[in-house]
């Protein structure tokens, strides 16, 4: 079942916004804020060679993962489609227009 241009866009705008909001989270911003005192605690002795293949790595597995984890909302996304599709359909079902 392919998901038509107009709900792909819906739900990319809906993705929009919830990134909006994250970047304004307090929780979220003391995550960053912590995670990138780690990280300058972690990498400030290694040299320029080692760091760079780290983030060569990084920049990879954090593609990697972001293509897994869109590919995994997506089909949750066409199954919950689906399902809907279903139980609208199913003539036992009766959805009050009210």
């Amino acid at each position: 079942m392919e998901l038509p241009a107009w709900f792909r866009m819906a739900m990319q705008q809906r993705l929009d916004a919830i990134y909006v909001q994250n970047d304004l989270d307090p929780e979220l911003l003391r995550a960053r804020t912590e995670e990138k005192m780690a990280f300058e605690a972690l990498y400030s002795d290694m040299d320029e060679t080692q760091f760079n293949r780290y983030l060569a790595w990084e920049d990879k597995h954090l593609f990697k993962r972001a293509l897994e984890h869109e590919r995994f909302y997506m089909k949750g996304v066409q199954d919950g489609a689906q399902m809907v599709s279903a139980l609208l359909a199913d003539k036992w079902i009766k959805i009050d227009p009210e």
